[in-house]
């Protein structure tokens, strides 16, 4: 147990640096020469840095239904901070966040997001939430994906908790279709609302796209029902399967 948390406040202060370098590099980046795929493909490293110096090693499945050259919306349930490093350096593809504003005010980081088109959006308040989605939908209009959680916030007990709708709203009037993705084990290897890291196996599985172009606003929870019925049965469907211990202390 000492061990753990003397390992966890190590990796702590150590992820910390190196996020404060990717950050600066990225910053940089964004100035020299504007270009988001660059800025993304460096935030691509920082994640699998994070999840080398954590032991933590990843199974993507289903990588193939990532559409090649085409805008399309990932969504994933939330369970962990690791949700993060984990699609950000095993999807293989280009894509832009949807993160709450918070995240923005991080120094150097925060510049680093914009730097990146990552898009921003205030959930307290639902005209800015709604100029958010409008923001997303013109990245999209520009061939961009976009990546979002659709619970808002992680889960603390691991269970899927209920979808908000906005990355619906933006799905639907994009017309692009929505790549499920269900992650498991990341809330083993670092829990909401703690800082102890655990060393793990991760499992990334990713469904095939749903089309959107057939559902309405009107008709936009059987849409919600089905991306989250989904995800819910490659979640639980895997957990039973997979070992995501891997000779945590």
């Amino acid at each position: 147990m000492a061990s753990n948390i003397l390992r966890s406040t190590i990796l702590v202060s150590l992820g910390i640096a190196v996020t404060g370098f990717f950050s600066i590099c990225a910053v940089a980046f964004s100035l020299m020469s504007p270009g988001e795929n660059r800025v993304h493909r460096l935030a691509r490293m920082w994640g699998r840095t994070l999840l080398v110096m954590s032991s933590v090693k990843v199974k993507v499945i289903g990588a193939e239904n990532v559409l090649e050259g085409k805008p399309q919306i990932f969504m994933a349930n939330h369970q962990s901070d690791y949700d993060i490093f984990v699609v950000l350096g095993h999807i293989p593809s280009q894509f832009r966040w949807i993160a709450k504003k918070e995240l923005f005010k991080i120094p150097v980081f925060g510049k680093a997001m914009r730097g990146a088109g990552y898009i921003e959006i205030d959930r307290q308040h639902h005209e800015k939430a709604l100029r958010s989605i409008d923001e997303a939908a013109e990245k999209i209009r520009e061939g961009k994906s976009v990546m979002s959680f659709p619970e808002g916030t992680r889960s603390r007990d691991m269970t899927l908790k209920p979808f908000k709708q906005g990355a619906f709203h933006l799905a639907i009037q994009s017309g692009v279709p929505i790549i499920p993705i269900s992650l498991i084990g990341t809330g083993q290897v670092m829990q909401k609302r703690s800082l102890q890291i655990n060393p793990g196996n991760v499992v990334m599985v990713i469904d095939k796209p749903i089309e959107t172009k057939d559902y309405t606003i009107e008709t936009r929870h059987e849409l919600i029902e089905r991306v989250r019925n989904t995800i819910l049965h490659n979640y639980e469907k895997y957990s039973a399967t997979h070992d995501t211990t891997r000779g945590a202390a």
